[in-house]
């Protein structure tokens, strides 16, 4: 692995931090590098972008998930093979769950020794910007803030303001200057942006980024930060596949996009063949012993999702007879009977015995802690599952006799506030979303109840 890394932070979110991370990692790769993008924090839509950029899978780095050691080891074996990794942070640089900031962007950045670039939003600021970084400087001096990308620039006046006022008063050195944008270069929903399998010419925006930013930044400069970073702790690492015990069917489109990929890896290491599932545009599910399906946006979809009704059929034959399902948030709405969303009503699978409604506000939103309360075959008892919620729908018209839970709600909503971890028949489904690292039992647990399916269906006369 090469030690070359930055960390990528803003005095606050809305900066257009993710623009110019995008826009960094598609020159670095005009340039020749092998990019590994990382994101602080629980999201799936800005890794989605950042995978498009990078041609590598996006992963994530949170301490509310992982211990110090913990993450460290998995930047590290996320790094294998790249010439440099770029970490885009979340929200302001500092900010955090508790007054410490202790799962914040900088304590990531400090983890992992990265150098960081504070990316400013320019917007009806000259001087005001030097006293902006000057305060970022001091708050945590062990935090080393390297270098500045001014963001949403007017004109060359006024970044010769901006450059000349940080670097006087601050030391910090300006590396780049983006011009400000006309149009916002992409689309927002309810959920932050709009994801990028969901955009038409995403290849030409990534390179459009790219092309910018070579020419707003200097790249030199910026190679050279990254390349200061001290080296980190060397690993024994072991990711080698032990695949083909079963075969687990995961439904990965522009609907349902949302997984990390250390999910996906963590089946495959517990002894699973994926094979990928396509909401839209199959007719019904392959030989397939068990079912993940990760989160989307399926109201968005509804009309396509109820044209398919032989896929959604295949599935709700397939529930009742055993099939081990593993569903979060989107996954649990699909498998719900229907959707209400903007006075529209669309069938869904109907696995569930119950609808979901959206809502305006968000029902669940951030770091949710879920205490599991009743026997089932993914988690031990008494385990708290660390996660991160973000939906605006909710279960309806349901029997609460019905539908069984297995989590109690600590941090965060659930299903209602207090409950969390429908368990039907062989599904799961929370609008929870794991991190597998965190919690690694999961799929170990669900290969194993994916073989079991497979035994008994074996055992069956004919």
């Amino acid at each position: 692995m090469s030690d070359l890394r930055l960390t990528m932070g803003a005095a606050h979110g809305r900066s257009g931090k993710t623009s110019v991370t995008l826009g960094l990692i598609a020159a670095l790769r005009r340039k020749g590098f092998t990019v590994q993008p990382f994101k602080k924090g629980p999201d799936f839509i800005d890794p989605g972008w950042l995978s498009l950029a990078a041609g590598r899978n996006c992963r994530c780095l949170d301490l509310f998930f992982l211990d110090k050691e913990s993450l460290v080891r998995q930047f590290v074996s996320g790094c294998q093979g790249a010439d440099i990794a770029v970490i885009e942070g979340a929200m302001g640089l500092f900010d955090g769950l508790d007054l410490q900031g202790s799962d914040s962007t900088a304590a990531v950045a400090k983890a992992v020794k990265s150098p960081i670039i504070l990316v400013v939003d320019a917007t009806r600021m000259t001087r005001s910007a030097a006293a902006l970084v000057k305060g970022f400087q001091s708050f945590e001096p062990e935090t080393e803030i390297a270098a500045v990308i001014l963001n949403k620039v007017a004109r060359p006046r006024h970044e010769d303001m901006l450059r000349k006022s940080i670097e006087s008063y601050t030391g910090i050195p300006v590396v780049g200057a983006i011009p400000k944008q006309k149009v916002p270069l992409i689309a927002e929903r309810h959920l932050g942006l709009v994801t990028a399998g969901e955009w038409v010419k995403v290849h030409e925006l990534i390179e459009t980024l790219g092309e910018k930013t070579e020419q707003s930044t200097d790249l030199a400069a910026i190679i050279r930060i990254a390349a200061a970073a001290p080296p980190l702790p060397s690993y024994e690492l072991q990711r080698q596949k032990t695949t083909g015990k079963v075969r687990i069917g995961v439904i990965k489109d522009q609907v349902f996009s949302f997984y990390y990929p250390e999910n996906l890896e963590a089946l495959e290491n517990a002894g699973a063949e994926l094979v990928f599932v396509n909401s839209l545009a199959d007719s019904s599910l392959p030989d397939i012993q068990g079912l993940y399906i990760g989160g989307g946006f399926p109201e968005v979809f509804g009309r396509e999702l109820e044209k398919n009704a032989d896929l959604r059929t295949s599935i709700r034959e397939k529930v009742n007879n055993g099939l081990p399902v593993y569903a979060e948030c989107g996954g649990l709405m699909y498998l719900a009977r229907r959707i209400y969303y903007e006075n529209q009503m669309f069938e869904m699978v109907g696995a569930l015995p119950c609808d979901v409604k959206m809502s305006a506000q968000p029902k669940g939103h951030g770091y949710s802690l879920m205490k599991i309360v009743k026997p089932n075959y993914l988690f031990r008892q008494n385990t708290v599952i660390r996660g991160h919620e973000f939906h605006h729908s909710q279960i309806c018209n349901t029997d609460p006799h019905m539908l069984g839970t297995i989590m109690e709600v600590q941090r965060g909503y659930g299903i209602d506030g207090k409950n969390d971890g429908i368990i039907y028949h062989n599904v799961i489904a929370a609008y929870q979303h794991i991190y597998a690292p965190a919690i690694p039992e999961w799929a170990v647990n669900f290969v194993a109840q994916s073989i079991k399916y497979n035994e008994n269906l074996l055992k069956l006369p004919g």
